[in-house]
């Protein structure tokens, strides 16, 4: 029975702590708390993210390494910029938000030196720009809405281009030409 007497003490001991100190009231979550905990999934209306990079070895590397963050307002298309050397393999790869004016010029083009050919394309979407340019096929400027305004002065027109089959599916991609 004495062996008891230790353990019916401290229960009692700390029981009468229990009472001196003051109960803690939980509270419920405010808005405000919840803004703090979880920020808004986009920063600005209209927001998007695209794949960015600097000159990586070749697109896995891009697309692996590439920051998780959100496109700042006035840009509104993903750019990439693909180098390849005389047999096709990667020797660069670019990508990163842009501005309609950061379009302007897609297409393949053969470089100067060592025979290297660059293609560049833009795409208007959300992590659109997953693939690299290869040809002139995919180095396009693709869009989903208007380029201007309704002014009546340079309005796009989509055409949809097949550019190759990929484990058994026809793949299509959507072209903008003016008119």
């Amino acid at each position: 029975m004495m062996e008891a007497w230790p353990t019916v003490a401290r229960l009692l001991l700390l029981s009468s702590i229990a009472g001196w100190l003051r109960p803690c009231d939980s509270r419920d979550f405010t808005m405000k708390d919840i803004v703090q905990l979880h920020p808004s999934t986009t920063p600005h209306p209209g927001a998007f993210k695209c794949f960015t990079c600097q000159d990586a070895a070749d697109n896995y590397e891009c697309n692996r390494w590439a920051p998780d963050v959100y496109c700042p307002q006035g840009t509104r298309y993903c750019y990439t910029r693909h180098m390849m050397d005389d047999h096709g393999d990667s020797v660069s790869v670019t990508k990163h938000c842009a501005s309609v004016d950061g379009c302007l010029f897609t297409g393949c083009v053969d470089a100067a030196y060592d025979g290297y050919q660059v293609c560049s394309s833009c795409c208007e979407g959300n992590i659109c720009n997953v693939l690299v340019p290869r040809n002139e096929s995919s180095a396009v400027f693709s869009s989903t809405s208007p380029l201007l305004s309704s002014s009546g002065r340079l309005r796009p027109a989509a055409l949809s281009l097949t550019v190759g089959v990929f484990a058994g599916k026809t793949l299509h991609l959507c072209a903008i030409i003016a008119h």
